[in-house]
This record gives C-alpha cells, structure tokens and sequence, in this order.
C-alpha cells in the first residue's frame, strides 16, 4: 500500500520557506541573522539549510553580476524550432548547449517553439558564430529566432515562497493616460 502522507523528509514547511525567501533575498546572511529572523536557534537553522541543501531544494549560491560594466555585452533571448518534434532526439543539442559558455539559460518550452535561449555575446559576430554552430550542427535545427535586449527591465529576483492564490488586479499600478 502507497503512504499518502509522506514524512519529513518530502516536507516544506513555513519555516523553510522562509528560511530559502530569505537566502534568496541575501545568500551572505550569517546563520545567526538568518536563524533570529526565523525564530530558531543557529544550529537548528544550520541543520534546517543543509537539509534543504541535500533535499536538492537549494541548488547554490550566486552572486548577481553586472558583467555589462566590466566589458561589452549583447544580449540575446533565442527562439529554437526544431524540424522535427521528438524529444528523445534533443540529447545532443542539450550536450551541446550546456558545453557552450556564450549560452547562460536554456529551456525546453511549448507552444511554436521548442527551446528558448538566453545568451551573453560579445557582439553580433560573436552570437553569428553561435547561431551557426546551432544551426549547422547536425541537430536539426530549423529556425531561430533572435531578440536583442535593449533594457533589462526586471532581473530575476527569485522564487515566490509563499504562493497568494488570488492576485488582485486593484493592486497593481495602471498605465497612466496622457
């Protein structure tokens, strides 16, 4: 017979949501700072993180970068289609793709497209040769589509622990009229 209710270890509770909200929000905080916003005792809170850190529900620790002000950078959201639509034979187009440098995200998606692509070039030579080796490696690629950012308007910030079901609609500010 299947356990329905399953133990501790598949759970999330409120404390750990709150404990990733706030790693999310500053990975540098020191366990004390961390454990006093969440009401535990250090070691406690210590034993709560490494458990979510073996539980695969923390993945690591970036520091957000502003490559943009330490060199020139285009970047380039990709549309990917494919010619044909079988899953099981993107393997070596994922292979490749993690093996490049210039590809910072990569997501299998529905809908027209198969993949979409962010990128982080030099310039437009730069993301040519890229395009190129997609296209002309043997994946049967079809199409790509290219979209060059022109402002980041908001960066990923991360998750929403604590999910609000009903999203008001009065909350968010309108467009204003001219």
């Amino acid at each position: 017979m299947t356990q329905l209710i399953s133990d501790r270890s598949d759970r999330i509770d409120r404390i750990d949501r709150k404990i990733m909200d706030l790693l999310q929000q500053d990975a540098r905080i020191t366990y004390q700072a961390l454990a006093d916003r969440v009401a535990l005792s250090p070691s406690a809170c210590l034993r709560r993180v490494r458990d979510l850190e073996e539980r695969g529900y923390i993945l690591g620790y970036r520091a957000q970068i502003a490559i943009n002000r330490m060199r020139n950078v285009l970047m380039v959201m990709a549309q990917i289609s494919f010619e044909r639509h079988a899953t099981d034979e993107f393997g070596d187009f994922d292979a490749c793709v993690a093996d490049m440098p210039q590809i910072v995200e990569s997501f299998r998606v529905s809908g027209q497209y198969d993949y979409m692509l962010r990128a982080v070039v030099t310039d437009m030579q730069e993301w040519t040769q890229v395009r190129r080796v997609l296209v002309n490696g043997g994946f049967g690629v079809e199409k790509i589509v290219s979209h060059f950012m022109m402002t980041e308007m908001k960066s990923f910030q991360g998750y929403q622990m604590f999910v609000e079901p009903d999203i008001d609609a009065q909350a968010f500010p309108r467009p204003r009229r001219a």
